[in-house]
């Protein structure tokens, strides 16, 4: 069982709002570089998506459940049909995108006891509690060659850490870096 983050950043560490839908004066800036940087599966999910369970917060699953429904390409088809547990205090409905369950309990024991991989899309504040914890396993950073100076960064507040460096590809105008904790 591992907890993979996988998250668009900036070249300055910020994690927040990268296709602009969360009105930040910064926001967007992944989707400056092309629709084709950001689509299909850049984050090399592969079988992942079949074996292991998608953790969304509330924020991520809502805006995937109005975009990735109607979609019909291989990658969204494959996204569509994971299993997908979402943390969320508010909704009670989570219908909308199939395959989708509200977390019932703790979302740090839930981590600790899952059995199967747990895939973190965006969700910045579970992704920053899974990492307080140190129960991440794997990051899978999309780095984009973009400065905004400003927004939500994904590792404040980090315990210290040396990770090691399993890959780094080209992604269009992006660099995919893989990194493992243990």
């Amino acid at each position: 069982m591992s907890v993979i983050v996988t998250e668009f950043v900036t070249l300055d560490g910020v994690a927040e709002d990268p296709d602009g839908s969360g009105g930040t004066a910064t926001g967007g800036w992944a989707f400056r570089h092309g629709p084709e940087a950001v689509a299909g599966d850049k984050f090399r999910l592969g079988t992942l998506l079949e074996t292991g369970t998608l953790l969304l917060g509330r924020t991520t699953w809502e805006l995937f459940s109005k975009l990735w429904p109607g979609r019909t390409d291989e990658f969204s088809a494959r996204l569509n049909a994971a299993r997908k547990l979402v943390v969320s205090r508010t909704l009670t409905d989570v219908t909308a995108w199939q395959n989708s369950s509200l977390l019932q309990g703790d979302l740090l024991e839930t981590a600790e006891h899952h059995d199967g991989d747990l895939i973190v899309i965006g969700s910045i504040g579970i992704a920053q509690a899974l990492a307080r914890r140190d129960l991440v396993d794997e990051y899978r950073l999309l780095v984009f060659p973009s400065l905004v100076g400003a927004g939500r960064r994904l590792f404040v507040e980090a315990a210290p850490a040396d990770l090691r460096l399993v890959s780094t590809t080209a992604v269009g105008p992006a660099v995919l870096s893989t990194y493992r904790t243990r």
